[in-house]
């Protein structure tokens, strides 16, 4: 797992602040992948801020598009 995080927060470092408009519009949203995210930190005992975790998975589905060429529905990621 720490593999994942260590790629989420390097894309959030390249992606710099102009993902910030786009986390703090999704920010009133849960999606699956942001639930998702939230029990993985509760199940390790760990705890970051809504939009930190906006900023991960916003940078997963990013790869995930990137790597894919396919775009990833917006129940599962906004």
């Amino acid at each position: 797992m720490s593999g994942l995080m260590d790629k989420a927060k390097e894309a959030m470092g390249k992606s710099g602040s102009s993902s910030g408009g786009a986390a703090q519009g999704g920010a009133g949203k849960e999606d699956y992948a942001d639930k998702g995210l939230d029990q993985i930190e509760k199940r390790a005992g760990m705890s970051q801020s809504r939009e930190t975790n906006e900023k991960i998975t916003d940078a997963g589905r990013g790869m995930y598009e990137k790597s894919t060429g396919s775009k990833v529905s917006d129940k599962v990621s906004n």
